[in-house]
């Protein structure tokens, strides 16, 4: 038996004995003697008699170990002009004055704190102050608008956030200050304090706010503090399907282990390697894997404000590899698209040395196998795709770098890692042989390091992820594996699409369009695109009697979702039509409307109310 398929085994046969050997990588205040607490399920809990912090584990521990030189992270800033690098040392020393800067401000153990952040460093910095006193954040994308602030505001009630006065994109400079201050307009919740840190491209205005250096300035340096292993780290708010957005709670124990565990295991990145994800931290890849995982096991790694293109060529990427000696690479596809659309023929990437460089890992969305192949040709390493989600917090299935390295096949995500207990069941739950697509689940307890619930509702936490199959997660992606027991995934399975890697829900698209006075009732769907994966596209049909051009209705609601969502949601095409495709009942087939978008022939459901509606449909994708 391989590498691979032993620790498989053991992770799912001999579940505590596996993550109690996996535990020994972190440092302890108490260390478990138990892994796993399955006595209330299917809330499962990891390492429940244990203590840690996982600020000293990120950063203390390395300078105790005689490390404290090395380099822990790079900042690197094109839109800025400007790069920085923090020793663990200096890392340590900036993030326990920062966490005592949160203390003078009455944050304690459990209270919440948003982060509304660019791709700065004080981003990670802020995310370590707080766990280093027990605090749990909430990261906020730097490109959201108002209304999905608010939304976290209200659900997290921190006592602080912590916002930066702008994002510097490579054509515009967009201001937060103007968007905290709307979003605290809408919400009941308001924070003790809010802490803004400001930058010389757009200054905020004087304000309710603290000047966040002068705050760290005359703080003193905060120690780390014990928290039990079950207690949260963050909350990381995901798109749902429908209304309020979904807090994903990362507890602490199973999620420094997880991480540490993944390094070794997935990436093949160690103590002293140069590890660059190309990602923002306003997303959970940005939480686990340019913050946490590397740091945990003593890597460098690498923070880029900046594009694939634009900022200022297509040789952007392989300028960062050059420049800082980078060993692996984890990006989304569309990165990638957008570089071999402008170059295709990659001649940026003869302008640089890339001789450190040994891996590139692609996950965020499906890599297509035109991509793959142009990268592996271009690049001539391993071009490794694997797949996971927000709730898990680290890859479910990939190709073990470290562990076992397996044949690549483009298109695959190759095999479950270990602690994933992956099944691809039918729509009655029955398991599906090799080749046959369905419900992509996980068969509980989850691993270390995935979502034990959701923040303040356990049982929208069952109901949207456990409900479906009994004692099984649902991922909500459809896939199959191939005789080989390499996981193909496919798609979403639900209204959850996925642009340029940022995972946003249509049903919240479809709250928005149909706040406009001329519409009636609507649809939102996501389409292929070459560069970003998806692309989200409307259908609205115009109450009777109202009379508006196609372009000025179209303007209106790409300027009401760039208002309400942010221009994360890249929102531009819409179409005017009589009806919406609808079951007997009033279902929307929208299932049949993606169909249609992909070029798919699909049966056509026989509850359908009028056939004719999809010619219409049709006629509009064209």
């Amino acid at each position: 038996m391989g590498a691979y398929s032993e620790a498989y085994r053991r992770s799912l046969a001999e579940r505590d004995a596996f993550w109690l050997a996996a535990a020994q990588s972190i440092s302890w205040t108490r260390a478990p003697e138990r892994a796993l607490d399955d006595s209330n399920p299917p809330f499962y809990r990891w390492f429940p008699d244990a203590e840690l912090n996982t600020s000293y584990n990120a950063l203390d521990r390395h300078v105790e170990a005689g490390r404290g030189g090395q380099a822990a992270l790079i900042w690197d800033s094109p839109v800025t002009g400007q790069q920085r690098t923090y020793t663990y040392e200096e890392l340590r020393d900036t993030v326990a004055r920062f966490a005592g800067a949160l203390s003078s401000l009455g944050v304690t153990k459990g209270d919440r704190v948003i982060v509304y952040l660019p791709m700065v460093p004080e981003a990670a910095i802020a995310m370590l102050a707080c766990a280093r006193i027990g605090a749990v954040h909430s990261v906020v994308f730097g490109g959201f608008a108002p209304k999905e602030l608010a939304a976290r505001i209200e659900d997290a009630k921190p006592k602080v956030i912590l916002a930066a006065s702008a994002g510097i994109e490579p054509t515009r400079v967009v201001e937060y200050q103007p968007i905290v201050e709307a979003a605290l307009g809408m919400t009941e919740h308001q924070p003790d304090h809010v802490v803004m840190l400001q930058r010389e491209q757009a200054p905020a205005t004087a304000g309710r706010h603290f000047d966040w250096r002068e705050l760290a300035a005359g703080a003193d340096p905060a120690d780390p503090v014990p928290v039990a292993a079950t207690d949260p780290l963050y909350i990381l708010y995901t798109s749902g399907t429908t209304g309020k957005p979904k807090g994903v709670v990362r507890d602490t124990g199973g999620h420094a282990v997880a991480l540490a565990y993944s390094m070794e295991a997935v990436y093949d990145v160690h103590a002293g390697d140069v590890w660059w994800t190309a990602s923002d931290v306003g997303w959970v890849v940005g939480h686990s894997y340019i913050v946490y995982a590397p740091l945990l096991v003593g890597a460098t790694t690498v923070m880029y404000e900046g594009k694939p293109v634009g900022t200022p060529d297509a040789g952007a990427f392989w300028r960062v590899i050059a420049e800082h000696g980078v060993q692996a690479l984890f990006t989304a596809p569309t990165a990638l698209r957008a570089v071999k659309k402008v170059d295709p023929d990659a001649r940026e990437l003869g302008k640089y040395e890339l001789e450190r460089f040994r891996t590139l890992f692609m996950a965020g969305e499906r890599l297509d196998p035109e991509t793959y192949h142009w990268a592996h040709e271009k690049l001539g390493v391993p071009v490794v795709d694997h797949w996971w989600q927000t709730e898990t917090g680290w890859p479910i299935a990939a190709n073990p770098r470290g562990l076992e390295p397996m044949e690549v096949k483009a298109g695959s995500a190759t095999k479950p890692v270990p602690g994933w207990d992956v099944r691809i069941l039918d729509q009655a739950g029955e398991e599906l042989p090799a080749g046959r697509e369905g419900a992509i689940t996980v068969k509980l307890p989850l691993p270390p390091g995935s979502l034990p619930t959701l923040w303040g509702d356990d049982e929208r936490y069952r109901e949207a992820y456990l409900s479906r199959y009994e004692g099984h997660y649902l991922t909500g992606d459809s896939g199959y594996f191939d005789e080989d027991g390499y996981l193909f995934v496919m798609g979403r399975t639900d209204d959850v699409i996925n642009v340029a890697g940022h995972r946003l829900s249509t049903g919240s698209m479809e709250a928005v369009l149909a706040s406009h006075p001329a519409v009636a009732e609507c649809a939102v769907i996501g389409v292929a695109d070459q560069l970003k994966g998806q692309l989200p596209r409307g259908f609205v049909v115009l109450k009777a009697g109202v009379e508006v051009s196609a372009d000025q209705l179209r303007d209106e609601l790409v300027a009401l979702v760039r208002r309400d969502i942010g221009p994360v949601a890249a929102f531009r095409d819409v179409s005017i039509v009589d009806a919406l495709p609808k079951t007997r009942s009033g279902k929307i087939l929208r299932k049949t409307m993606r169909a249609i978008a992909d070029g798919r022939d699909e049966a056509v459901p026989s509850t359908i109310e009028d056939p004719s509606v999809l010619e219409a449909i049709r006629n509009a994708l064209r």
